[in-house]
């Protein structure tokens, strides 16, 4: 499975049509968004993808009420989820709180813990592969990047939208 992961969108639409198409046009399976979706209007976009989608809440979504009814056709909302899917076990965590994420990655628990927050795309990890696609809204870096994941043998692609 193909799996498409993006964070940080904070409500910038043109950044989530690009995500939304580029996904849509690349034999996306699933996308993961890991948080700060911002506003409730950024549902619209979301309900373009052709494959489900899972989020959860990060640390600058403050409308959560408007944000769960906007999202509720999508997913359900939540601070942390735990996918199961191809055969991989998947953490989902937005990474406010740091020593959470250690905590997550320093078990054997999760194939993958994906996280967001920094701003900062990295992947690491050894018997957990964390990955932060960076920002998709560019506000910080200037880049607007999400990853692509393929949970048959976990090899990953960085891709700048």
């Amino acid at each position: 499975m193909l799996i498409g992961i993006m964070s940080d969108s904070h409500d910038h639409l043109e950044a989530i049509r690009l995500a939304v198409d580029f996904f849509n046009h690349n034999g996306v399976e699933l996308v993961i968004h890991a948080g700060d979706l911002i506003s409730p209007f950024t549902a619209f976009e979301f309900k373009k993808l052709k494959m489900p989608f899972e989020a959860i809440y990060g640390n600058n979504d403050g409308e959560r009420e408007g944000l769960k009814t906007a999202f509720k056709e999508l997913c359900n909302l939540e601070d942390f989820k735990e996918i199961h899917t191809d055969g991989r076990k998947i953490a989902v965590i937005h990474g406010a709180n740091q020593s959470l994420v250690d905590a997550l990655a320093s078990g054997e628990n999760y194939d993958v813990l994906i996280r967001g927050h920094s701003h900062q795309m990295d992947v690491s990890g050894d018997k957990t592969i964390i990955i932060n696609p960076g920002e998709t809204c560019g506000y910080l870096s200037g880049k607007k990047t999400v990853i692509l994941l393929s949970t048959e043998d976990l090899n990953f692609k960085k891709v700048l939208l």
